[in-house]
């Protein structure tokens, strides 16, 4: 007998096309009237278009808006204090205490954000239930709360104790100022230790930059003798003579780009 022959195959029409639907498939947009909708073109399109709006307000920030650049980096400056962005500064708080810094760093940088972010993942397979109330669901509620205080907590910190106005001059763009190191005022800058603070070619480390200071040679003469109100720079730390003031004062004031 050739293949096939002789075979016959029977429909039975009593049984329902229902029943023959397989469960994985999902059924046909047209019997959710009204809660649905096809994802082509309808709901990408929406997509779309919310996604350009996006993407054209942030492109008339970056155009209104001016970068933060700060001056070239400087591999030699060891007392340039850098700040991390926004979404990472609880993280950077988080390394300010002890129990996470110092020999402990290794808790503040693995262990803590490990555990952290371990749990979230972690979080849909140890909250398996059904409800979607957040006060039925404790564990998930309780643990984005905890989450939520602890960032912003970190964050609020690590904003408010930052020194702006010392971040803002240390990483401030001035004009090249031409240093004459054979200058007199230049030798009595370097003999007083000056130069640990205020750089080689006074643009600043530890201590502000002494260049293009809209200061006059007494202020400055007084600010070397007596420090500063806020502190920043304590009394008593030019131990020279007064011609010697004078002229490291004048040599400052000089110190103009051009």
């Amino acid at each position: 007998m050739k293949r096939g022959k002789g075979m016959k195959f029977v429909g039975d029409s009593r049984i329902p096309a229902k029943e023959l639907r397989m469960k994985n498939v999902p059924k046909d947009y047209s019997e959710y009237p009204g809660k649905t909708e096809a994802f082509w073109p309808d709901y990408l399109l929406k997509e779309w278009m919310v996604g350009a709006v996006f993407l054209i307000g942030y492109l008339i920030l970056t155009a209104v808006i001016p970068p933060p650049l700060e001056r070239m980096a400087d591999p030699t400056d060891t007392g340039y204090q850098a700040l991390p962005d926004w979404y990472f500064l609880f993280l950077y708080q988080l390394l300010k205490y002890s129990y996470a810094s110092g020999p402990y760093n290794v808790i503040g940088t693995l262990v803590i954000p490990g555990l952290a972010f371990g749990a979230m993942m972690l979080a849909p397979f140890i909250d398996r239930g059904p409800e979607r109330h957040p006060l039925k669901r404790p564990f998930a509620t309780g643990f984005m709360l905890l989450a939520f205080a602890s960032i912003f907590y970190l964050t609020w910190e690590a904003v408010d104790k930052h020194d702006w106005e010392a971040a803002a001059q240390q990483g401030k763009i001035v004009d090249t100022v031409e240093i004459d190191k054979e200058n007199e005022g230049y030798e009595i800058y370097a003999g007083q230790s000056c130069i640990n603070c205020h750089g080689e070619n006074l643009e600043g480390t530890a201590a502000p930059a002494l260049t293009n200071l809209d200061l006059t040679v007494e202020e400055i003469a007084d600010i070397s003798k007596n420090g500063t109100e806020s502190g920043k720079m304590p009394p008593g730390q030019f131990e020279g003579s007064d011609e010697d003031l004078q002229k490291l004062s004048e040599f400052i004031e000089s110190l103009k780009s051009k």
